[in-house]
């Protein structure tokens, strides 16, 4: 599913969208099997009678409980977990009915760092941990899928929002130079300053250089 969009700037892109991996459902699906066995088991083991009915009923319902318990919420955190890498910034939501989340700005990531234990390497999983300008402390993100390329991939963006901000800033440069330039020229016959200065061979105004170089020189 895309990230909503009106959660992101005019200019702004996803590059990547991921929740966490998917070895944080695998015990929970693994419970939720064995409380499916335990549940069948135990209706087929029920004695015949007429309470029979109404005890399977109950082991029913347990069993229902059990897996809103122990597979559904840990299933809707996962999937309400979400990382987002955009050509802007990083975000991190997480929550079902509370929510709780955070924006990091690429230009505020000052080290993007990785650890895997032996384990996570044979599955691809990770933690990545940014570092960022400010007291607001580092951001953890757990259980990341293939964290080295997650973390290769922050890194490569945040060199090119740096030169992107860096040739943003000498167009501007470049603009206010030629604005500045255009103003020199004089507002009565827009022409420049030192157009204004004698023709031809004659000398500068006093203490001035004439339009050829030359000069000071004072008239006699």
């Amino acid at each position: 599913m895309p990230y909503p969009d009106k959660l992101l700037a005019d200019d702004e892109e996803v590059v990547s969208h991921l929740h966490p991996h998917w070895t944080t459902v695998f015990w929970p699906i693994v419970w939720f099997l064995l409380v499916v066995g335990a549940a069948s088991f135990g209706c087929a083991v029920v004695p015949a009678g007429p309470d029979q009915g109404v005890w399977r009923l109950v082991i029913v319902a347990a069993a229902l409980v059990l897996t809103l318990v122990l597979l559904a919420a840990p299933l809707l955190r996962w999937r309400t977990t979400h990382y987002v890498i955009t050509t802007h910034r990083l975000l991190w939501r997480s929550g079902v009915l509370s929510r709780t989340g955070r924006d990091v700005g690429l230009s505020r990531i000052t080290d993007v760092s990785y650890r895997q234990t032996l384990w996570q390497r044979v599955i691809r999983s990770g933690t990545v941990t940014l570092e960022t300008a400010g007291e607001g402390g580092p951001t953890v993100l757990s259980a990341v899928p293939d964290s080295e390329s997650v973390q290769q991939l922050v890194n490569q963006l945040v060199e090119e929002d740096a030169d992107r901000r860096a040739r943003e800033s000498a167009g501007y440069l470049g603009e206010y130079a030629s604005g500045w330039h255009g103003d020199r020229y004089d507002d009565a016959d827009d022409e420049p300053y030192g157009d204004r200065y004698d023709r031809g061979d004659d000398p500068a105004p006093d203490g001035g250089w004439d339009r050829y170089g030359r000069g000071p020189t004072r008239r006699q």
